[in-house]
């Protein structure tokens, strides 16, 4: 669970979030995306950066009003 500021919803935060959800990404899928991205020769932060805004729908948000 992620417990938000309502009132902070700020540029810095939702980096911070987006940060966090490609760190999850990289541990949960990191060897599976590397071996996706050597065998169909695409990036592979493209990929990760995608995957952490998809993972983002994942995570359960608490906004404090």
């Amino acid at each position: 669970m992620i417990y938000l500021n309502f009132n902070d919803l700020s540029e810095k935060t939702q980096e911070r979030l987006l940060a966090n959800s490609k760190e999850d990404v990289k541990r949960k899928y990191g060897k599976d995306l590397m071996n996706y991205a050597k065998k169909h020769h695409t990036n592979l932060e493209k990929i990760l950066d995608e995957e952490a805004l998809r993972n983002l729908y994942s995570y359960t948000y608490v906004f404090n009003i």
